[in-house]
């Protein structure tokens, strides 16, 4: 095998990588948007805690997009 077919191979790896770390973190923040408006529709007087607790959410799921962006670039 030719070494520049191997480093194209390698590069595509990381790129298919962090496409794949970005799905569950784009997946997780849909079901979190989502169940929260629900949540939000069926008792309108628990939406300023409902929207607290969504924006905590928020960070721990972007904290894993942000990991899955940062982990290649280490390994």
């Amino acid at each position: 095998m030719d070494v520049t077919t191997l480093a194209a191979v390698e590069g595509s790896i990381a790129t298919v990588g962090y496409g794949l770390a970005a799905v569950g973190p784009g997946i997780g923040l849909g079901i979190l948007f989502g169940k929260t408006i629900e949540s939000m529709a069926r008792q309108p007087e628990m939406s300023g805690q409902l929207r607290a607790t969504m924006f905590m959410g928020l960070a721990f799921i972007e904290v894993l997009a942000l990991l899955g962006l940062v982990t290649p670039f280490f390994l």
